[in-house]
């Protein structure tokens, strides 16, 4: 059985299906070992939920088990804080790589359906479980290093797009599953999406080719202060080699029906509902707050998206309808008011169309970033619909509903995009 002991040799293996067998690492010449693991430390709100053995059952049933169960030793073969660094950016990567290939059925393992985006999601909380046990013999900085792991686990590094002359370039992101404090077996369907769409060639509405590139965000306030949605974004809006054409973020929005979202609104308004760790905005409906790190912007960003073809066109199984409903606070007023077509001169956000939480967030901060430095773009947001099915048993993880209807919003988010993205 190979002792990895560099993170560079990893980073080598790592591009296959899984991470091959390691062994614990050798121990220094004087028997000291060289790196512990803490039998216990403070557990955030999402790992915590680790205790729950169906989270276990995700992982294990779509053939990752092997990520969570080696990376502790992989860990542990890193001898500086560059090589942990690149350990982490590794391992991060082949994760990332595994389940895009999983959603789209060229890695076999398990038996979940292949779109499932919950495997993902636990695996990767478990592996940053194993990063806040390990004690290596010397000083890291292990925020940065979770960091780096949850970026790369994510699709936001080595994932660019293709250089191929007359391909247009559509970004998209998606999010983890949220409110698992009612429902740990929930998924999301815009995470399904983002992964079986990943580095897909389409052809879009008019018969060209398009490459689609995507990227799966955090439901958590305090990444989104410490700017991984302008991580994600601003490579692919920025001169470059192949910079996206079009850019889309995708979130679960309303039961039954798809919705482009007509305005992203500058305020989060969400509380009490809470992120994956159980944060709060610091934003309500009556006192709206301005998220953290946002650059200059106007109250509210309207869509760039073509609604009214998009909407014409794409209806089923879900209808497609564009939303142009806002809450402001009207200028020299005190009071929050709902309107159906859009924001007032002067106005302050409370909610766009997504409402006051990281769906609307995601939409204004991308779109904010497109206005500055490719205003010439397409952008917007989609709400996808409620993902629904799970058996009523709550030890079932799946069921045949619940996959055809994660089947048929992934579809359908892929039908949107080849409307979306057409030349015009």
């Amino acid at each position: 059985m190979l002792i990895l002991r560099r993170a560079a040799s990893a980073a080598a293996l790592l591009v296959t299906a899984l991470p091959i067998a390691l062994a614990p690492p050798a121990q220094a010449a004087d028997a000291t070992p060289v790196c512990r693991t803490a039998a216990s430390v403070p557990l955030d709100a999402e790992q915590a939920r680790l205790a729950d053995a169906r989270t276990t059952a995700l992982v294990e049933r779509a053939g990752f088990g092997d990520f969570v169960r080696r990376f502790p030793a992989a860990l542990c073969s890193a001898r500086t804080p560059a090589e942990a660094g690149r350990l982490l950016d590794s391992w991060g990567q082949a994760l990332w790589q595994a389940s895009v290939r999983r959603a789209q059925g060229q890695r076999p393992g398990g038996d979940l359906a292949p779109g499932d985006d919950r495997p993902l999601y636990w695996a990767r909380l478990s592996m940053t479980t194993a990063l806040a046990r390990w004690q290596p013999a010397f000083a890291v900085d292990r925020a940065a290093l979770r960091t780096r792991f949850e970026d790369a686990s994510r699709g936001l590094t080595d994932n660019a797009f293709r250089a191929a002359p007359g391909v247009r370039r559509v970004f998209i992101s998606g999010f983890d599953p949220f409110g698992l404090d009612a429902e740990i077996r929930r998924a999301n369907p815009s995470g399904s999406a983002a992964l079986q769409l990943n580095g897909r060639r389409v052809t879009l509405a008019d018969g060209s080719p398009a490459e689609i590139r995507a990227v799966v965000l955090p439901v958590r306030y305090a990444d989104f202060d410490a700017g991984i949605v302008e991580r994600a974004f601003t490579p692919r809006l920025a001169a470059g080699p192949a910079p996206a054409d079009v850019i889309t973020t995708v979130s679960q929005g309303y039961p039954g029906i798809f919705t482009l979202e007509d305005w992203a609104g500058r305020a989060r308004s969400a509380d009490p509902y809470p992120d994956n760790a159980r944060a709060l905005s610091g934003g309500t409906r009556e006192h709206p707050v301005t998220a953290p790190g946002l650059g200059p912007g106007p109250e509210f960003i309207r869509t760039t998206l073509p609604a009214d073809a998009v909407t014409a066109a794409v209806q089923t199984p879900y209808p497609v309808l564009l939303n142009s409903k806002v809450t402001e606070i009207p200028a020299g007023g005190t009071t929050p008011v709902d309107r159906t077509d859009g924001p007032t001169a002067g106005s302050r956000a409370v909610a766009g169309g997504g409402g006051g939480y990281l769906s609307n967030e995601v939409a204004y901060r991308s779109n904010r970033l497109r206005a500055e430095l490719a205003p010439h773009l397409p952008g917007g947001h989609l709400h996808t619909p409620v993902l629904t099915g799970l058996p009523a048993d709550p030890e079932q993880l799946t069921g045949p509903e619940f996959e055809r209807n994660e089947g048929a919003i992934a579809a359908e988010v892929r039908a949107v995009l080849e409307h979306a993205a057409v030349r015009r």
